[in-house]
């Protein structure tokens, strides 16, 4: 399984998906990806005038909630490392042309972001991609790039902890999924990546585990039974 973790394997991975991702991710999340982003940023009170970065942005899914509490003051930064990403993300940035939005096609653990300089934090399911390595490594940068009293925000797709959810979603993501995947790209195997990732992460408890460090205030965080689960804190 390590090889799944590898960043030319995920930049890959996410370059063949980035054509369909958006439907696939509502399908797979039964509509409620759209909620779980806005929550996920709902959970740091964004203000007017600040710096946000957006980590593992993609196709900048997050960004209509983020610049909804942003102002002619405010900027944005999407950094992603797949280019078909990141190409349908500047498509994307044209429809918000009021606002500043700079994207990065950066690997989020070398990237050009200038220390203690965002105000806030996000990502929107790039979490389960990463080992425990890689999940401390983030916790380094998001820690190196952040201003004190800076504020974050991470959700991914989780395994559901009630025992009647649990199997039905399983059985969605490793079955279900897959025919998607063929029929939007014609390559199940693409898709059902997605059911492994999850089934591999679980949710985000061991992310809770790997972020509480001594200037970090982390919270762990459940939507929906568990479906999405995330963690969300300040830096002190």
């Amino acid at each position: 399984m390590k090889e799944i973790y590898e960043p030319k394997f995920v930049e890959k991975l996410f370059d063949k998906m980035s054509s369909s991702y958006t439907k696939v991710n509502y399908i797979t999340s039964f509509g409620f990806s759209e909620r779980w982003r806005r929550q996920c940023v709902d959970e740091i009170e964004i203000e007017n005038g600040k710096i946000v970065v957006d980590l593992m942005t993609g196709m900048g899914e997050c960004w209509k909630h983020i610049l909804k509490k942003s102002d002619n003051n405010s900027k944005l930064i999407g950094l992603d490392f797949s280019s078909g990403m990141i190409n349908r993300a500047e498509k994307r940035k044209a429809k918000f042309s009021k606002f500043k939005i700079e994207l990065l096609k950066e690997n989020v653990f070398d990237n050009s972001i200038k220390n203690e300089y965002a105000d806030y934090v996000i990502s929107g399911f790039g979490l389960k991609t990463f080992n425990d390595e890689q999940l401390l490594n983030l916790a380094n940068e998001i820690d190196r790039i952040l201003k004190r009293n800076g504020k974050f925000s991470l959700i991914d797709v989780s395994v559901p902890k009630i025992g009647i959810l649990k199997p039905f979603y399983m059985f969605y993501l490793k079955n279900i999924i897959p025919i998607l995947g063929k029929v939007f790209l014609g390559s199940p195997e693409t898709y059902k990546m997605l059911g492994i990732y999850t089934q591999e992460f679980g949710n985000s408890k061991n992310v809770f585990e790997i972020f509480k460090r001594e200037n970090f205030e982390v919270e762990y965080v459940e939507y929906f039974f568990g479906c999405a689960s995330g963690i969300k804190g300040v830096k002190k």
